[in-house]
């Protein structure tokens, strides 16, 4: 598929996510290692002595966690288990004391809150139970591991392109970030209470896969699947995406109401739900159509009024009127290449074959200033076949350095050489034959036509103080070569035959 536009916001997306999470994925690690190992313990020990007193922020992570995770809650260290770590061994040797075990909860207590009050998790990861408002945009922004980013980072690519370009920017951008939030509440409403964190892209990403389902069903997606029979085999197929999305989003479901495995499943599914109607809302309101319309006025390419009136013109046959508009308008945009061909084919109408000439000699050098060599040489051909025999000597030596650069020797050559025939007066004819002699010298092997051009610029009455040096080592040079060409012949010649 292909855009009108760059993807700017997608780009960006891509390029902030990844900079917060290279900022951030180290820090984030290391505080929930920290944080979890607090809770761990708050937990082992108010599953061994539930006469403890909690604060209320302590309690409300116990009881949450222990009804919402019934087994691990049954499975935590009881007071009889062997120890698990140095904590673990510690609070085994004063069991029988409840003020030692008091004071560490209590100590407990105050390192969790400190630890979660600096925690990038706490502070930005979406939790259903307690909810914050800048966590519905903040929690899409982070990332758990490098899988993950670069997972969603592929996904937002592939969806994301296209739906930027059909709905324009602000618009794409509006519909992502609104999909991120619907995925946080549509979990939030699955879960109602949930103390589980939810990190990622994903839920707005759904949300895009969600509207290419609606806005390009009929896409045919490539897809790739790897089978591991000790050793790696690799199938592809193509999948419509009206079969494959829906199919996506039903494996969703399913992995959503099994038990948990540390994936937002729901939150993908809310996020999918999201972008689908928000593309159906988008196609039956108008307003995409507006969008559309609106990037179309902006990236069409449309002629200007002048040449546009210049083209109905000639097409009436009025060349005298469509002339003047085009040469007017050529005085203000010299380098209009639309306005040129325009003229050159009023001339050609016209049967002014000078005037035909000149237009192309002026297209032939716009090309080259556009570094398309390949259509300035097809201007000065037919420039040429129109009985055209000279072209001014400044775009003539541009020509001639296009085909030297396009390592057209012996054209190049050529054409110095008839640049230098043509313009004997002019600086560009002593600059054509320094040009011609160094490429029979370096290019072509012949030293003798080398010093032949080098000696004629030496001795020509065209001041060329700043190409002495340059012509004095080619006579050098083209002497010696001269002289290794001879000493190579008389070393053939007396040679024995075999």
């Amino acid at each position: 598929m292909s855009t009108r536009r760059w993807p700017v916001v997608t780009l960006a997306l891509i390029l902030v996510n990844f900079a917060i999470f290279v900022c951030t994925y180290r820090k984030m690690e290391k505080q929930d290692s920290e944080l979890w190992n607090v809770r761990k313990h708050i937990l082992i020990l108010a599953a061994r002595h539930p006469s403890l007193i909690l604060t209320p922020e302590t309690g409300y992570f116990v009881h949450k966690f222990q009804t919402q995770f019934p087994d691990d809650w049954i499975e935590l260290p009881s007071e009889n288990s062997s120890a698990r770590d140095e904590w673990d061994s510690r609070m085994q040797q004063v069991d029988d004391d409840p003020a030692a075990l008091q004071t560490e909860m209590d100590t407990l207590a105050v390192e969790c809150s400190r630890l979660a009050s600096a925690s990038i998790t706490e502070r930005y990861a979406f939790t259903p139970s307690r909810s914050k408002l800048v966590t519905y945009l903040t929690s899409n922004f982070l990332h758990a591991d490098w899988w993950h980013i670069a997972g969603n980072m592929w996904f937002l690519w592939l969806a994301g392109f296209v739906l930027e370009d059909a709905w324009g920017r602000p618009l794409y951008l509006l519909v992502y970030l609104a999909a991120g939030a619907m995925s946080c509440q549509f979990d939030a409403w699955i879960n109602p209470g949930s103390i589980v964190h939810s990190i990622g892209a994903s839920g707005a990403i759904a949300g895009l896969m969600g509207a290419f389902l609606i806005r390009f069903p009929k896409i045919k997606i490539q897809m790739m699947w790897w089978f591991d029979f000790g050793f790696i085999r690799f199938c592809r197929f193509w999948m419509r995406a009206y079969w494959l999305l829906p199919l996506w989003a039903f494996m969703e479901i399913n992995y959503g109401m099994g038990p948990r495995d540390g994936i937002g499943h729901w939150a993908h599914v809310g996020g999918f739900l999201f972008g689908g109607i928000s593309a159906v809302a988008l196609r039956y309101s108008g307003l995409e159509r507006k969008v559309d319309k609106a990037i179309e006025e902006k990236v069409a390419w449309t002629p200007d009024p002048e040449i546009s009136q210049a083209s109905e013109l000639m097409e009436q046959r009025k060349f005298g009127e469509a002339t003047a508009i085009l040469k007017k308008y050529l005085r203000a945009s010299p380098e209009s290449f639309l306005a040129w061909n325009l003229l050159r084919a009023i001339h050609w109408q016209r049967s002014d074959i000078p005037a035909y000439r000149e237009a192309t000699v002026k297209l032939c050098a716009l090309h080259l200033q556009a570094g398309d060599c390949k259509a300035a040489l097809e201007d000065y051909e037919e420039f040429l076949q129109l009985g055209g025999d000279k072209i001014p000597p400044n775009i003539w030596l541009d020509l001639c350095r296009a085909l030297e650069q396009r390592q057209d020797y012996v054209r190049a050559v050529c054409e110095y050489e008839k640049l230098a025939l043509a313009y004997p007066d002019d600086l560009q004819s002593l600059m054509a034959q320094v040009c011609a002699a160094r490429i029979y010298l370096k290019r072509l092997n012949c030293p003798h036509d080398a010093l032949k051009l080098y000696e004629a610029a030496c001795h020509s009455c065209i001041p060329h103080l700043h190409l002495q040096l340059e012509i004095e080592s080619g006579i050098q040079e083209a002497r010696n070569g001269l002289l290794r060409n001879n000493a190579s012949l008389s070393a053939s010649a007396g040679s024995p035959s075999g």
